[in-house]
């Protein structure tokens, strides 16, 4: 192994939390700024892509939750859910709805909308996700 393969390993080891972490980030304030579940799922691929780049597909579809179709399945289900607590109060699907959650000492404004962008991360996560290990699994020399 040459040293630049062993500074990309130390770097990606690290970077990938912290990619994730920022994915987290972007996703949690995408309804109040830019950003939502499809520009956080892309970072979140971009960390799979760089390590599966820098190691192999196999170990970075370990680091997948859930593998590829079962993520991206979940995140279509969490979407088509958030929808359900219109239906309940008969208004149209989809129609997003606010609420708060006392904590005691504050409250906490929550929205069905980042119910439904969850399941966008999600989907984008692993569906694109996927994609990207495929694509690595394509070009990576036979063992």
């Amino acid at each position: 192994m040459n040293s630049r393969a062993l500074l990309a390993e130390v770097l990606v080891r690290r970077l990938y939390i912290v990619v994730l972490v920022a994915s987290a980030w972007v996703l949690l304030r995408g309804h109040n700024a830019p950003g939502g579940g499809f520009i956080g799922g892309l970072l979140a691929v971009a960390a799979t892509a760089a390590y599966a780049l820098t190691f192999d597909a196999t170990r970075a579809l370990q680091r997948l939750p859930l593998g590829p179709l079962r993520l991206a399945a979940l995140g279509v289900l969490v979407s088509l859910i958030s929808g359900l607590p219109a239906l309940l109060q008969n208004l149209p699907f989809l129609t997003h709805l606010w609420f708060t959650l006392p904590l005691g000492f504050t409250e906490l404004p929550l929205s069905t909308v980042m119910l439904f962008d969850l399941g966008v991360y999600l989907c984008v996560w692993g569906a694109l996700g996927g994609y990207c290990l495929a694509l690595v699994r394509a070009i990576e020399p036979e063992p």
